[in-house]
């Protein structure tokens, strides 16, 4: 009776300590050992990431939808994200009306010089800053910030001043000029950028390359560079979206001959209908420009950008990463 009993408690203790280990496990899976890692706080944190990319998201999805739709759609309240057919007239319309081939060309002109000399000018600036000891260092650093701290707006006037003087109004030399040397669009921005990665770079590079009687010029541009593609990417990348998409400055120095696309997008119902009014009632051959159109044009302005950050997706990231910008 002893061993029957003795028997059934140790049966009974296996049963309690696997019903145990099977709570604790539950326990683990649910919880998790710290507090991000259970499916409870996975769970809120990928809805919490759904709800952020479905508000980034719906705009475009928004634009794309609106563009494909005819004026008939539109004004129908039943017809949701989905047109009933889909109207492609809205994109020859904007080809049509921003003059897409010559606009695309003066933008790709900023866009593309105006970023490739930021990334040149602002790195051997950042890298002077980093590395070399010259007189004034801190104060030339300290000018940079309040650079990159005071607005556009403030200094827009005396610029349109210089400019004007130079006779660079309507030209692209109001950006290029100014991105050769370092000061171009968010320059300041770009030299801490750059500073930043050069600061983290380990003093031997430069301490065997001095050795072996190198240059500051060729420690720069045989081993510090190849070292800041990274930065050099993000960089470029930044430069060019916000070339891009400027509109600012560009009504402002830019506001005829030679105009970008953001601008075009403005003046683009006026080079379709001129001043007639917006008429759902017109007939057939006499659509007037209307929501369709516009939206069209923009997807066709932000496409270049969104195709090139999609090719260069995973170098940026990991350029964000190796420049201290997530830190």
């Amino acid at each position: 009776m002893k061993l029957e009993e003795a028997y059934k408690q140790v049966k009974l203790d296996i049963a309690e300590t696997l019903a145990h280990r099977k709570t604790q496990k539950l326990k683990m899976t649910v919880l998790g050992q710290n507090v991000k890692d259970g499916m409870i706080a996975k769970l809120v944190i990928f809805s919490l990431l759904m709800v952020i990319a479905f508000l980034y998201v719906k705009p475009i999805l928004y634009m794309i939808s609106t563009s494909l739709k005819s004026v008939a759609d539109m004004i129908d309240p039943v017809v949701g994200l989905i047109p009933r057919e889909l109207n492609l007239a809205n994109y020859a319309d904007a080809w049509k009306g921003l003059k897409y081939p010559e606009g695309f060309l003066d933008t790709m002109t900023i866009a593309l010089v105006g970023s490739v000399f930021q990334v040149f000018t602002c790195a051997l600036t950042g890298y002077a800053l980093a590395r070399l000891k010259f007189p004034g260092k801190n104060l030339m650093f300290f000018l940079i910030l309040v650079a990159f701290l005071v607005p556009p707006q403030l200094t827009i006037v005396p610029l349109y001043m210089i400019y004007s003087e130079l006779g660079w109004i309507n030209t692209p030399f109001v950006f290029l000029v100014p991105a050769l040397f370092g000061q171009g669009l968010r320059g300041a921005l770009f030299i801490i950028i750059f500073r930043q990665f050069f600061l983290s770079q380990p003093k031997a590079l430069e301490e065997a390359a001095k050795i072996d009687g190198a240059s500051a010029f060729r420690l720069f541009f045989r081993i510090m560079m190849p070292l800041a593609a990274g930065a050099c990417l993000v960089v470029f990348l930044f430069s060019f979206v916000w070339y891009w998409n400027m509109s600012y400055e560009a009504a402002l120095f830019l506001s005829k001959d030679f105009t970008p696309l953001s601008l075009r997008l403005n003046s683009m119902q006026m080079e379709l209908i001129g001043n007639k009014a917006l008429d759902y009632s017109a007939g057939v051959g006499q659509d007037p420009i209307s929501e369709g159109p516009r939206m069209a044009g923009a997807f066709l302005i932000i496409f270049p950008p969104l195709l090139v950050y999609l090719i260069a997706q995973r170098w940026f990231t990991e350029g964000i990463e190796r420049t201290g910008l997530v830190e």
